[in-house]
């Protein structure tokens, strides 16, 4: 499996490795490399991607330069290779917000994680990432998204999933395809917040919507994290019938 290193954001890389059999269409699985005085991972890829992931990293920065490995929920795709990282990256911390290092990554991580409260912003040097508290969006209890405010682009895991090997960034439309793969994965979590949290997010207007399965967008992504709002309050309203 070939992990393919575009710039879809200034000093953000996508590296993305398709796995074509998963769904139909087959999946892209996607982390994000953001290059700064103290670079950040987002997304740590399953441990069986680690090789072909940390290849690509390392053509952009040393190892030993990785400071921050972050992502949004804990789950294999997501950090299913974080000691990995942590072995092969000597100075790197892992980070998320306080719920789940206090439920899951105290115990899991072989490094102490840091962890930030909501709201709170981890300076790289030259990028900001601001963590946000997303309970349950899109799944998990312990969910949240960074939002790095000076390209303001938000790294929002699984929101807006997708299936098949897109383009690395795209400015048509994701909200369609989205909601055709949640009708097939059901993947999404239906809580009574979901439609504001997913508000929230809009109301940042980011310019640029780093996505963990698909094309990246570069469109209006207010419109596109609203729509998804009223997707899952639709669902939700449809239960309730």
């Amino acid at each position: 499996m070939e992990t393919r290193v575009p710039e879809i954001a200034d000093g953000v890389y996508r590296l993305s490795t398709f796995v074509p059999d998963v769904s139909p269409d087959g999946f892209t699985f996607n982390q994000f490399l953001i290059d700064a005085e103290e670079p950040m991972l987002f997304h740590t890829g399953q441990r069986s991607l680690f090789p072909a992931v940390a290849a690509a990293v390392g053509r952009i920065v040393p190892m030993e330069r990785l400071r921050w490995i972050g992502f949004g929920h804990v789950e294999a795709d997501e950090c299913g290779a974080m000691n990995a990282w942590l072995a092969a990256a000597p100075n790197a911390v892992i980070v998320h917000g306080r719920l789940a290092c206090d439920v899951s990554l105290n115990d899991l991580a072989d490094r102490p994680p840091r962890a930030l409260a909501d709201g709170e912003v981890l300076d790289l040097g030259g990028k900001r990432m601001r963590w946000l508290d997303t309970p349950h969006v899109p799944h998990g209890w312990e969910a949240g998204a960074f939002y790095e405010e000076t390209a303001a682009t938000l790294f929002c895991g699984d929101l807006l999933t997708h299936t098949g090997d897109p383009a690395p960034i795209t400015e048509a439309d994701v909200l369609g395809p989205a909601v055709a793969a949640d009708e097939m994965f059901g993947a999404m979590s239906l809580a009574p917040s979901s439609g504001e949290t997913l508000r929230r997010l809009a109301r940042l207007a980011p310019r640029t919507l780093a996505l963990m399965h698909g094309s990246s967008f570069a469109g209006d992504c207010a419109r596109a994290l609203t729509g998804l709002g009223d997707y899952c309050e639709r669902r939700i309203a449809a239960a309730e019938t």
